[in-house]
């Protein structure tokens, strides 16, 4: 950094009032601060490394103070960075600010295979840091693992589930994985199947690895209980906001299985949940079906989710979550990014691949193309709909998806009677339901009539959208929540 950046990053701060992702202020005016171990492990271990910024104290408005003695400051920084592991190489640069010394120490960024960085005096898991805004954080057992999982290259997919064997695995699908194995791979061909999937890593010591399992498993979840997904569908925007009856979910559920059938399961799920708009193409007059999301787009992104999710110890109790709220679809995952991958490099470079058998066998089924096409894929297609650009964002010991409805759309999702339905367009039960309430019922005649336990349930799932697309008058409209409400079809 030159002298004049660093007197115009101190106007910055001064200007802003804060400290930031990559800005930590000391004041030093009486001396060095003996604890700089925690912003120096924090800043060592992103990818944009930070600044420590002293003679600015923010107790006092963010006025420039100086610092004690610049050589003497220097020094102490350097005794502090040595003491950590890997040692740290601040560069220095000094200004001077209405009369007073002002230093700057820049702490580059660790690459990732050396990362974490801490302070030798506490270790690796009591003395490692992540920045979190403008605050130091100590790393969880977690992400100090996830470093050293990709450092030393530990294929979590690749352990042995102890308690399961063979039997457990569904033969027909193994026959044909191998068959579509041995295709066109002669040496492979000469291999009966119990070498093909040792070799391949499905099984292992007469055990079913974690990949094998999640792959060929006739029931994977009576031994991996928490590798599923987990589905819900919220009548808001936010979780925890209840409809007008309190409930707090429209639809819940938990999907299990392979990956195979937890994807399917997945998309069966927000089909059956995500709204349809009909319209009426004025030239040509035919009805065109619009949901709100490109299921293609979804399905790619649970597929993601699905193969490249840690798989480790340290979250093989976190399943993937699918979250459909009124505005957005938000889909989260366990485990961030791996390796050297970061956000902005997602669909447009190789990425390192967390768990490659299961890339490859659901490459060979069919499942996926494995070309990292991706993500491009979902953005294309998201563009296509019109939709605001999808959002990828990396948290720590997470990865978030979320596709957002426009604002237009999401005012749409309560359609209206403009919005040209017609009864062919509607599910079974709706239909049902609109012949039933041809005179007025109340919410539980209605339940009991589909034969569904959960009145809210049937409330959220086949009548209010009724309401809201006009189909169903209220009895008391200016009390919709009203225990005494009926409801009825609109002539």
């Amino acid at each position: 950094m030159l002298e004049t950046e660093l007197i115009q990053l101190v106007k910055k701060i001064q200007l802003h009032h804060a400290e930031s992702q990559i800005i930590e202020l000391k004041a030093a005016a009486q001396g060095c601060p003996t604890r700089l171990y925690d912003t120096l492990s924090s800043f060592s271990n992103q990818d944009d490394g930070g600044i420590i910024v002293f003679g600015v104290d923010e107790r006092r408005d963010y006025e420039v103070v100086g610092v004690y003695d610049v050589q003497d400051l220097m020094k102490h920084v350097v005794e502090q960075c040595n003491q950590m592991h890997p040692k740290v190489r601040a560069v220095f640069t000094v200004c001077r600010i209405d009369d007073r010394n002002v230093v700057s120490a820049e702490i580059p960024a660790l690459d990732i295979a050396d990362r974490p960085c801490f302070y030798e005096g506490r270790g690796r898991y009591r003395g490692s840091y992540v920045r979190v805004g403008d605050a130091d954080e100590p790393m969880t057992e977690y992400e100090v693992y996830s470093y050293e999982a990709f450092r030393r290259k530990y294929e979590d997919e690749l352990r042995a589930v102890d308690r399961a064997t063979v039997a457990d695995l569904d033969s027909d699908q193994l026959l044909r994985y191998t068959l579509a194995l041995k295709d066109g791979r002669p040496n492979l061909a000469r291999m009966d199947q119990q070498r093909v999937l040792e070799l391949m890593s499905i099984v292992k010591d007469n055990h079913p690895t974690l990949a094998g399992m999640m792959l060929f498993g006739l029931y994977p979840q009576a031994f991996l209980p928490q590798v599923s997904i987990v589905a819900t569908r919220l009548p808001g925007t936010t979780a925890g906001e209840g409809d007008v009856e309190g409930a707090r979910f429209v639809d819940n559920m938990r999907i299990e299985g392979t990956l195979s059938e937890q994807l399917q399961g997945t998309l069966a799920f927000v089909r059956r949940n995500m709204r349809t708009k009909t319209i009426i193409d004025t030239v040509s007059g035919n009805r065109v079906d619009h949901e709100e999301y490109p299921i293609e787009a979804v399905r790619e992104l649970v597929l993601n989710a699905l193969i490249h999710r840690d798989y480790s110890i340290h979250t093989q109790g976190m399943p993937i979550q699918v979250q459909m709220f009124s505005d957005r679809l938000v889909i989260t995952n366990p485990g961030g990014l791996y390796g050297r991958l970061t956000v902005d490099q997602l669909g447009r470079v190789q990425p390192d691949t967390r768990n490659p058998v299961i890339a490859t066998a659901m490459e060979l089924l069919k499942q996926t193309e494995n070309r990292y096409s991706g993500i491009p894929t979902v953005r294309r297609l998201v563009a296509e709909a019109g939709m605001p650009e999808p959002e990828f964002e990396n948290r720590r010991g997470e990865f978030r998806v979320t596709l957002r409805l426009n604002a237009q759309d999401h005012a749409d999702g309560k359609e209206s009677p403009q919005s040209n339905v017609h009864r062919s367009d509607l599910e079974p039960r709706q239909r049902d339901v609109l012949d039933f309430c041809s005179e007025p019922r109340t919410r539980s005649q209605i339940a009991e009539h589909l034969g569904i336990v959960s009145t809210a349930y049937a409330m959220n799932r086949y009548v209010y959208p009724l309401v809201e697309r006009g189909l169903l008058e209220l009895g008391i409209p200016d009390k919709p929540a009203s225990r005494r409400q009926t409801y009825r079809t609109a002539e």
